[in-house]
């Protein structure tokens, strides 16, 4: 019985020292595998996979290809008086510039634009002091600038309005 405890003392005292030997192992095979994907991803999206692959130069000359550049069209200067209560009159000068999507439609917005100019100043004229206020006035009155125009120069569409110049007195 001796001896048979003996063998069960190598047995046991074997066990626990091949465990940490296999935990040891796949400690280092995680740490190996969050590694490469850690760099991986880090190289992905800083964009130098990209370069290796060739796909970020196709996709700049897709968008070249898609997008051409956009047209200006700018409007004469208007010079409305405000609606006020009182004596005294406020006037607005107003200079903007229009973003088209081709050149062609040049033609068309000259054309109409008796009609664009119209619109603004009938619009124009209705407005007071305080509906120009602050951000959010510029806001309101450059989209309803916007559908006016779009409404007057059916065909055409016009993407959006840039304020050149703006002066409330």
């Amino acid at each position: 019985m001796a001896q048979q405890t003996a063998d069960e003392d190598l047995d046991i005292a074997a066990e626990p020292e091949a465990p940490p030997r296999s935990r040891k192992l796949l400690f280092i095979i995680v740490g190996i595998v969050v590694l490469l994907l850690v760099t991986g991803g880090v190289l992905y999206f800083t964009g130098i996979v990209d370069k290796f692959i060739g796909h970020k130069e196709h996709k700049e000359e897709v968008t070249e290809k898609q997008a051409p550049p956009a047209v200006f069209f700018d409007l004469p200067d208007l010079l409305v008086n405000l609606n006020t209560t009182g004596r005294k009159a406020s006037f607005l000068k107003l200079s903007v510039s229009l973003e088209l999507d081709r050149a062609d439609d040049l033609a068309r917005l000259q054309a109409v634009l008796p009609r664009i100019v119209d619109n603004f100043q009938v619009y124009l004229r209705e407005l007071r002091v305080e509906d120009l206020r602050g951000s959010s006035g510029i806001y309101r009155l450059r989209e309803e600038l916007l559908a006016r125009v779009n409404a007057a120069a059916a065909p055409v569409k016009i993407h959006d309005i840039l304020f050149k110049e703006m002066l409330v007195q």
